[in-house]
């Protein structure tokens, strides 16, 4: 039974709705199992009163705080200091307290990567695939280049949105990975990826039977390719279903969810922390 007194530390996150965030269960999670005098607290905070909630975590002595919707580039300049990564990124997801006010740095990066390190794959002649071009992308191109991706590609609906997406990278080292194609080009383009990552919503709960490509398209796919979707509910999406079905390789965004989070929790801590504790407590909560 975790008992709370005026010692007791306080973590949370901060998001608007943050209602449907499994943050607080895998972390209260691993904090109880290490025994620490911690608590991680769900802060809904309105957009309109995002620099007043900032200050008044500080004022309350929150040591640290994930970022979710819609506040992870709007929170930025209220932040003393930005990592080099998730200034790249253009978002932040994590923040800690600094001598000088709010550190913030982006997890992400981290929890897309965990499950990709542990193949024996040569990612320097991969080319990549991403459905979707929003800030969930942002995050998996940068995480596809640290990987040695010489390619990246990015398919989009909008093709306005698409253009600004390739325009906000101008100024970094990243404008010569990146190649850009609209939806259209899906059918050919999925013959030649061995990794297709889906960063858009389409599957997310409660759209359960929903699926950003037809499912007649993996009948093209590389039989050795990865099929990676960032949904972690429902698990597995009907993207990673029609994949499977085909005999190609699938990831689901639970892992993801959890990497990240794991990131976080040690950054505040200053500890190694028990992600297999994180895994059972989520997978148990959704009854996986």
């Amino acid at each position: 039974m975790l008992t709370i007194t005026g010692k007791t530390k306080l973590l949370g996150i901060i998001g608007y709705p943050v209602e449907h965030s499994l943050s607080p269960v895998m972390h209260n999670a691993a904090i109880s199992h290490l025994g620490l005098d911690y608590l991680y607290v769900p802060f809904p905070v309105n957009p309109d009163n995002l620099e007043t909630a900032i200050a008044g975590l500080a004022t309350l002595g929150v040591l640290g705080f994930n970022v979710t919707i819609p506040h992870k580039q709007a929170i930025i300049p209220y932040l003393s200091e930005v990592t080099a990564t998730a200034t790249m990124v253009g978002a932040v997801n994590t923040i800690w307290k600094g001598e000088n006010g709010w550190k913030g740095t982006n997890t992400d990066i981290d929890g897309f990567l965990s499950p990709l390190k542990r193949l024996q794959r040569d990612w320097r002649k991969i080319t990549p695939i991403i459905l979707g071009h929003g800030g969930a992308a942002r995050a998996v191109v940068v995480a596809l280049a640290q990987l040695g991706c010489p390619t990246i590609g990015v398919v989009g609906r909008d093709q306005d949105k698409l253009g600004q997406f390739q325009q906000s990278w101008q100024n970094t080292d990243l404008t010569a990975h990146l190649t850009l194609h609209s939806w259209d080009e899906l059918p050919r383009l999925i013959e030649t990826t061995d990794l297709l990552i889906n960063t858009t919503p389409i599957g997310m709960s409660p759209n359960i039977d929903a699926s950003p490509i037809d499912a007649t398209l993996f009948t093209k796919m590389n039989q050795k390719a990865i099929v990676y979707d960032l949904i972690y509910n429902p698990n597995p999406t009907q993207l990673l279903q029609d994949a499977q079905q085909q005999g190609i390789m699938i990831i689901d965004g639970l892992e993801m969810l959890i990497e990240q989070g794991a990131v976080a929790l040690a950054l505040w801590l200053q500890q190694p922390v028990p992600v297999d504790i994180m895994t059972q407590a989520l997978r148990h909560y959704l009854n996986l």
